[in-house]
């Protein structure tokens, strides 16, 4: 039998995309734009020291591979994190974690962030996040593996995956790396190394997708952003208020939701936009709509204002986190023929999204405009 040999070229080209690449706080590949930071040694590690900002990778781009760093921990409030993928500042794939919350349900977050907004009153359970304690007042090590549309979270046991993410919510597109400091407190980061690979190697168990429940709404139609207060105290649309334009066809998600901020950008005043679809019932009859709004909600049929709901982060009570789901009930008195069906939402942070039901379909076909 007669072997054939491979070019080198080959062979070097997979050990590049094998290879590591570190890349040390203090040097000119790093843009820090921050309230704060410093570079200095710490606890044995040179490390970047930062407050209320971001710090950019310049001239590199990550599409798969692994991403390794280590994240100083302390029980202050805080949200340090990692984007990757990332296409400009809003938009990119992001994962942090929340010190203060070590060893809950939400001790971390995967989630997209899309035309600025990040979803994490979306994305919740245990395919975005992990009950996770860390090591306090300490280094802890981080690894991200990611495939094209999966991923997988390390965090201290490198052998085991934390969280295993099982869709990547943004289209697949190289981009770049920016470590994240968010909230009230600063953070240290430390041993940034990026491994290029065309396919890395996944090794936790995907978890089963989640069904869509019963009667969900899969298709709406969004209209572009608005202003929110030029619905105040509007108990009736008019054809002024329904004139918007840059209607855009959203499907649900596995949860149900239509994440709005894929098509709409929440840039003050506009936070607002309307999400519609078309009833067509056989008699004239009551249905129950259960629904849910991040963060506020205001339900037209056929006009008139019928229900609303109040989502806000702390707005229930200070525990209140503002996560979505099927929590609202509203009844549709709807009339023989074509009822149209809006709702009003608007975002003030955490995730801009939309989803509802109707479980008793009979005498009734949904359907977009």
């Amino acid at each position: 039998m007669k072997l054939r040999l491979l070019p080198i070229s080959i062979f070097l080209s997979f050990s590049v995309l094998a290879q590591a690449q570190e890349f040390p706080f203090g040097t000119d590949r790093w843009e820090i734009t921050a309230a704060g930071s410093i570079v200095e040694r710490f606890e044995g590690k040179p490390s970047l020291y930062m407050f209320n900002g971001q710090a950019r990778l310049k001239d590199f781009e990550f599409f798969t591979g692994t991403i390794e760093y280590e994240l100083y921990v302390t029980e202050r409030r805080g949200f340090p994190g990692i984007g990757f993928r990332v296409q400009d500042a809003a938009n990119m794939e992001e994962f942090y974690i929340r010190p203060h919350q070590s060893g809950n349900p939400d001790a971390n977050q995967y989630t997209p962030v899309f035309n600025g907004t990040s979803g994490w009153q979306l994305y919740t359970g245990n395919r975005f996040s992990a009950p996770i304690a860390y090591k306090m007042n300490a280094w802890n090590q981080i690894k991200l593996v990611v495939a094209e549309r999966r991923a997988e979270v390390y965090i201290n046991d490198m052998d085991q995956p934390a969280i295993v993410i099982p869709e990547l919510k943004r289209e697949p597109k190289t981009g770049g790396l920016v470590f994240r400091a968010g909230g009230p407190s600063a953070f240290r980061y430390a041993n940034l190394k990026v491994t290029k690979q065309a396919s890395p190697v996944l090794k936790g168990r995907m978890k089963p997708a989640v069904e869509l429940a019963k009667g969900v709404i899969e298709s709406w139609s969004v209209s572009s952003a608005f202003a929110e207060n030029s619905l105040e105290g509007v108990s009736e649309l008019t054809a002024r208020h329904k004139a918007v334009e840059g209607w855009t066809d959203l499907t649900v998600e596995e949860a149900g939701l239509v994440n709005l901020s894929r098509v709409a950008d929440k840039t003050p005043p506009t936070n607002t936009v309307f999400a519609r679809v078309i009833i067509e019932s056989d008699r004239r009859q009551i249905k129950r709509l259960s629904y849910g709004v991040s963060d506020r909600g205001i339900i037209y049929l056929n006009d008139k204002a019928v229900a609303g709901s109040q989502n806000n982060f702390r707005s229930q009570d200070y525990r209140h986190l503002g996560t979505i789901g099927f929590f609202d009930d509203a009844y549709l008195p709807l009339k023989k023929g074509r009822n149209e069906l809006w709702i009003a939402v608007s975002e003030s942070f955490g995730g801009w999204a939309v989803m509802a039901r109707i479980e008793d379909q009979s005498g009734i076909r949904i359907i977009k405009e």
